[in-house]
């Protein structure tokens, strides 16, 4: 049998040899490398996904299962955090791990850190840490924990079961939170690697986390996440209403009314009680912004002291979280481009929605025309389970390809499209003078003056419209020179579609704040300044022909009247400009995202 074998082998060998130019191996490592390790984003629509429930899910279910929920308490040295506070400070955590970990594999870790656990008034509180959080819990739950993901609920201190001071946003709060990503990256079923993920405060405590530098967090997903304090409640010093207020509105939820409360009250209550009212009142003499607002400025730490990656999500309609805590900034600062440009791993899904996830359609359906409206069509991501499964995989596990750095942008009528980074790198400036516009009015806020009779302290500018269709893309910026009358006043814009009304975006400024950012100067009557205004993140198309109308009042939605009541007299002629970023993008850069008329947001 041996003997006959030899010849048939070589005679299959001739044939194989003779016919390799038909099916070469280079043919064959060509279709390998175009079968790719997930389904391309342009691809994903044509996906099956399960669209039924409140929240998105992942394409394919994992084999495992979420073993019984474990507690652990992490004590903390926080003698030198608190002058008045407890020496020593408890953290508590609840922790579900996937089956998985029973056969001894270690696994990453994906946090939800809140204060919201316990949050409200007795008897009226939320769920505890051990039981999971509606949305935000049960996504992560039910989604990663079967992939072999370990899954924990951590309270901030002075929450939940959490002791300590309630150290809203402050150093304390910081402590504990870095203690508990340690802890959970150095168990001995963990493989070292933790993931944040939460929207709003539970954004802020990812990046309270990241100013500490965990060599444990590996990445964070911060949606609609406050980056600092300050800029969440002042934009270039215009105050929002609940900037007097955040701080005990926060403590007063999370405290039981009774003796155990004694040990979360720490000076920073106190400081949070002023601080607001002050910064508001005092401008260029606010004694706080040295003290209780750096301290609570999270971000520009986190670019010193941290190496991780960041997948940012941002609502571009967003008026609790507003896009200027990620594009733009104090002194200029884009921190989404400074990120990059400084290293960072990251990537952006910037939808039109509200505070709200990519895929909670339930509040997406309930946006005005103007605020995303027109973009309810196509504004829930059915796929971002599976996009941020791709994300996790990578930097938690080391699995599968490096995902796309890009940002992943919604215009206002509903397109969605790819970039580089946002702001887009090659827009182009239209620059409109208001001499080109006509106007009514000239002075904002105060009483009419002599030669300005029948002006009621509203300015509107109607712009010419552009011979083209106008892709909005960027932080469209107005430099207006005005004449004040005393130290203070304020102006507020939104800019609108000059034909059919629907807003396009909104800036504002306090007069005090006029050279841009957190640095008042204080303002003489008679003074001519230039107000070098910045709108918040814009990205919409504008019709062949239209123009732009800016209305421009004392204040607006969601901001305090100014303290000063002082008209501010603008300039209308060449020396006021609106400059317009736009960019001009063929198809090639849109995609499809998954939409069905079976999915829950169409039913």
């Amino acid at each position: 049998m041996a003997g006959r074998a030899a010849p048939i082998a070589l005679v299959l060998l001739l044939i194989l040899t003779s016919l390799s130019g038909c099916f070469g191996s280079e043919e064959i490592t060509s279709h390998l490398e175009e079968e790719p390790f997930y389904p391309l984003l342009e691809e994903r629509h044509t996906e099956e996904w399960k669209w039924n429930h409140t929240f998105s899910y992942v394409l394919e279910e994992g084999p495992y299962h979420a073993l019984e929920v474990q507690d652990a308490y992490i004590t903390v040295d926080t003698s030198s955090i608190w002058e008045n506070g407890p020496d020593s400070s408890e953290v508590h955590l609840s922790y579900w791990l996937p089956s998985n970990t029973e056969e001894g594999e270690k696994v990453p870790v994906i946090a939800v850190i809140s204060p919201y656990f316990s949050f409200g008034q007795p008897g009226s509180e939320s769920g505890d840490t051990s039981v999971v959080g509606g949305g935000r819990g049960e996504f992560i739950f039910e989604n990663f924990i079967p992939h072999g993901y370990a899954f924990a609920q951590v309270s901030v201190f002075g929450t939940e079961l959490s002791t300590g001071c309630f150290d809203y946003r402050g150093a304390g709060e910081g402590l504990g939170i870095h203690s508990a990503v340690e802890w959970l990256g150095q168990q001995e079923w963990s493989n070292g690697n933790v993931g944040l993920y939460g929207k709003s405060y539970e954004g802020a405590t990812q990046w309270e986390a990241a100013a500490l530098g965990s060599e444990h967090l590996k990445t964070i997903v911060p949606i609609s996440g406050t980056t600092a304090l300050h800029s969440l409640l002042y934009k270039n010093g215009s105050a929002e209403a609940r900037s007097q207020v955040m701080h005990m509105n926060y403590f007063s939820s999370t405290v039981d009314y009774n003796e155990d409360d004694f040990d979360n009250v720490c000076p920073d209550i106190v400081e949070g009680l002023f601080a607001g009212p002050v910064t508001y009142g005092a401008g260029e003499l606010d004694p706080y912004m040295e003290n209780y607002y750096q301290e609570r400025s999270h971000i520009d730490k986190a670019f010193e002291n941290w190496n991780g990656s960041v997948y940012w999500v941002q609502g571009m309609q967003d008026w609790n979280v507003d896009p200027h805590q990620v594009f733009g900034g104090p002194m200029g600062y884009n921190w989404y481009q400074d990120y990059i440009d400084a290293g960072f791993e990251v990537r952006g899904i910037l939808g039109q929605w509200e505070h709200n996830y990519p895929d909670q359609w339930t509040k997406h359906n309930a946006q005005d025309s103007g605020y995303g409206g027109e973009a309810i069509h196509n504004m829930t991501r059915w796929d971002w389970a599976q996009d941020l499964f791709e994300w996790f995989e990578y930097y938690l596990k080391g699995v599968g390809p490096k995902p796309d750095l890009h940002a992943q942008i919604q215009r206002n009528d509903g397109q969605w499209r790819v970039e580089e980074t946002w702001p887009p790198q090659d827009q182009e400036w239209a620059d409109i003078t208001f001499d080109e516009c006509n106007s009514q009015g000239d002075t904002v806020g105060g009483a009419p003056t002599i030669g300005n009779i029948g002006n009621t302290g509203t300015v509107q500018i109607n712009c010419p419209g552009f011979e083209n269709n106008t892709h909005i893309s960027g932080l469209t910026r107005l430099h207006m020179t005005v004449h004040a009358s005393g130290d203070g006043g304020q102006i507020f814009v939104e800019m609108q579609d000059a034909e059919t009304g629907m807003r396009l975006g909104h800036a504002t400024m306090d007069l005090r704040y006029h050279a841009g950012g957190y640095e008042p100067q204080t303002v003489i009557s008679g003074q001519e300044i230039v107000m070098m205004m910045e709108f918040q993140g814009i990205d919409a198309i504008l019709p062949a022909g239209h123009g732009i109308r800016l209305v421009m009042t004392s204040t607006g939605e969601d901001y305090l009247a100014p303290v000063c009541s002082c008209p501010i007299h603008i300039m209308i002629d060449d020396s006021s400009t609106l400059s317009i970023p736009h960019i001009d993008r063929d198809s090639s850069v849109e995609f499809i995202t998954p939409q069905s008329e079976e999915a829950a947001n169409n039913q």
